[in-house]
């Protein structure tokens, strides 16, 4: 019995089979183990992974990249209005909701972000179908962990309209611990694992508790600005400059010769990751001319010192907010194609001298792996060794405050329900409002962090016509959220009763 395990990042996707007791990752039809997340649209065809990245430099009007960052999400969303302005491919508004605009030649089509992801997934099953020989449907889909509910379901049907029969979303961080069977052959004991993940756009750090064979996470930070993505424009920003240097030519300017140095820095990278040095050569770079440079490993690390400061940095800060130290954490997991290069590894290890760096699986397939074992143990636990039940917690994606204004004025946040949270929960709390006012006016926000921005507002409750009086008026604010991340608010006036509720859908 064979079932799938699939990772869709940013950048990329990657599918893994468990088979026979074992989950092991498979390779393409162009051989490569980890496909872009690319789809080209041409007059009568669409087509999906490498072929599309490279074919991006002639076509990049109607090529999709990146689509993961707005599936589920409306047009006026603040994700989307920064995808729009980065994509070369046009976003517009069609009833609220993103589409791409595709010029086909003959005819202007308008395509969802679920459209686009339909194909990486069926790219995704034709390559697991390949390697097997066989159909297989069944299959574990990962999802970041701060992903909510409304994009949970876009995935979701997007593999489903590509032909899987989706047994389960399992988030990333769980996935990584999975495919190391942490927590699973010794369920007994209370440990804390950090995960660490730098992905092609983004970089998230997670610590979890394992405990008793149930995973939880404690607390988790996100950085849009820092991925692979970045280290590649740093070196093909190098290597421009080294064309400048050699031929008296500034092409930073030209989009095309940026994107053929882009796709350059990007083979390097990769090569830089396994070899002490790597030759880029960009055929007809500029006005006919060839370019060919020599990066070694130690300039690539000088070029890219400020982005690897960046990429540690969030792993104290999250430390500190869960209160735990470097010796606190057992273990800790890379994952994400960019945790990969060697320098970015020795700095993890500098951090946390006494732990286990465990990097043995490469750290773009650990999250695919994780999904296929997951995959395995709900289709029969007969196939596998790991006996223990596994069971899936729902947890709230994003902290949710409540403002207040403190005695100077200030706006004043306080965390409700953190990160992390099992659901569902109830939480229950006290503001307090001068007897002289009329009215109290009580403001939730869900954010990643203790500052919140107007975007980040979920609701807004009003307790009008309250008794004048001198003492201190006491709201008692009721929050509960149920699994599916709906959030029901009440705001009860203790000296009067006067109450007032409200209900938002999907808060996490």
């Amino acid at each position: 019995m064979a079932a799938i395990g699939v990772h869709f990042g940013y950048t990329c996707a990657c599918v893994a089979v468990f088979k026979d007791g074992r989950a092991d990752v498979v390779a393409n039809d162009a051989g490569d183990r980890v496909t872009p997340a690319v789809v080209a649209y041409r007059d009568t065809e669409q087509i999906a992974g490498l072929a599309a990245k490279q074919g991006r430099i002639r076509n990049a009007g109607n090529t999709v990249v990146k689509v993961k960052q707005i599936l589920g999400r409306s047009f006026d969303d603040p994700e989307v209005q920064k995808h729009k302005a980065d994509s070369k491919c046009s976003v517009v508004n069609k009833n609220d909701k993103p589409r791409y605009e595709i010029d086909t030649g003959e005819a202007i089509k308008y395509v969802s972000p679920e459209e686009v992801a339909k194909l990486i997934f069926h790219k995704m099953k034709e390559t697991a179908q390949s390697a097997l020989g066989s159909d297989v449907n069944d299959a574990v889909i990962t999802v970041p962990f701060e992903f909510g509910e409304n994009q949970k379901n876009a995935l979701r049907q997007a593999a489903e309209a590509a032909g899987f029969n989706v047994l389960r979303l399992i988030h990333e961080p769980s996935a990584a611990l999975l495919a190391y069977g942490i927590g699973q052959d010794s369920p007994s004991g209370k440990s804390y694992v950090l995960v660490y993940k730098l992905g092609g756009t983004s970089l998230s750090v997670t610590v979890m508790e394992v405990n008793s064979g149930l995973y939880r996470v404690l607390a988790t930070q996100s950085d849009d600005s820092t991925g692979g993505e970045c280290f590649t424009e740093a070196l093909a920003q190098y290597l421009a400059s080294e064309f400048k240097r050699s031929f008296k030519h500034d092409v930073t300017g030209n989009p095309r010769a940026m994107m053929k140095l882009m796709n350059s820095a990007d083979v390097a990278k990769h090569t830089l990751s396994t070899l002490g040095s790597s030759n880029c050569f960009v055929d007809s770079l500029y006005d006919g001319m060839d370019f060919d440079c020599n990066v070694s490993r130690a300039r690539f690390e000088l070029v890219c010192s400020s982005l690897f400061n960046k990429s540690i940095q969030p792993i104290k800060g999250l430390l500190e907010q869960v209160g735990l130290s470097t010796t606190d954490i057992s273990k800790v997991v890379l994952s994400g194609g960019s945790a990969r290069i060697p320098k970015l590894q020795q700095m993890i290890r500098d951090l946390f001298p006494d732990v286990e760096l465990l990097n043995s699986i490469p750290p773009d397939e650990v999250i695919p792996i994780g999904a296929a074992i997951e995959a395995g143990i709900l289709l029969g636990r007969d196939t596998t060794t790991l006996d223990e039940d596994c069971i899936t917690v729902e947890c709230c994606g994003k902290d949710i405050l409540v403002k207040e204004a403190g005695e100077s004025g200030a706006d004043i946040y306080t965390v409700l329900l953190p990160s992390g949270t099992p659901l569902p929960a109830r939480r229950q709390h006290t503001l307090q409002s001068p007897g002289n006012a009329a009215s109290v006016c009580l403001e939730l926000y869900q954010s990643l962090g203790q500052t919140c921005t107007t975007e980040e507002k979920v609701a807004q409750i009003v307790l009008k016509d309250l008794e004048l009086k001198e003492e201190d008026h006491d709201i008692v604010t009721v929050l509960t959220m149920k699994r599916d991340g709906s959030l029901h608010v009440t705001c009860t006036d203790q000296g009067s009763g006067k109450s007032e509720a409200v209900t938002i859908e999907v808060a996490s």
